[in-house]
């Protein structure tokens, strides 16, 4: 491989990961750009781990959103059902009077938990996405935190494979001792 694509294939991959900001401008932006450079250039070892990676990443990050998100959801009906138990079922207009702040304290822990949550999850994600940049950009292959993989490398693993030619040499004993 010359020089020129090395460094070509450095430039992809840093942009790569850069190009999940444009979720803050584009809706889905963060799964779409990804996705197209990854895609225009998968066959490279590189670019192919770099686009996996952040691809990972950004589900993983919307997927702990929407938990966290739908914790606070939750929280919010179970408390706000808690403080209409004169009636149930009925949000009306002074439904949600509490007569003591300590009746309140659990909802506002619960909700301040999650809110720090997010906020650690935001900085998660830009010092993540700021630092496999520069890993990509020196060349460098990197892994983010916190991921789970949905892309997984299509590649078969060799000593799956491995285990898969023992098993067929026994099922093959097997048989010629029957």
């Amino acid at each position: 491989m010359t020089n020129e694509n090395v460094n070509q294939n450095r430039t992809l991959a840093t942009v790569l990961h850069l190009s999940v900001f444009t979720k803050y401008f584009i809706p889905l932006g963060n799964f779409i750009f990804p996705m197209l450079l990854w895609l225009s250039k998968k066959q490279d070892p590189f670019v192919d781990h770099h686009g996996r990676n952040a691809l990972n990443f950004q589900i993983s990050t919307f997927l702990y959103a929407i938990f966290i998100v739908a914790v606070g959801a939750a929280s919010f009906l179970y408390f706000g059902m808690k403080f209409t138990i004169g009636e149930p079922l009925f949000f009306e207009q002074d439904s949600f009077v509490i007569d003591e702040f300590s009746d309140a304290l659990p909802f506002i822990i619960t909700i301040g938990i999650l809110g720090i949550l997010l906020l650690g999850l935001f900085v998660l994600e830009l010092f993540a996405v700021i630092n496999a940049s520069i890993k990509a950009s020196e060349g460098e292959l990197y892994n983010y935190p916190l991921t789970i993989n949905f892309l997984s490398s299509e590649k078969p693993d060799e000593q799956n494979h491995q285990n898969q030619s023992r098993n067929e040499q026994f099922n093959d004993t097997q048989k010629q001792t029957l």
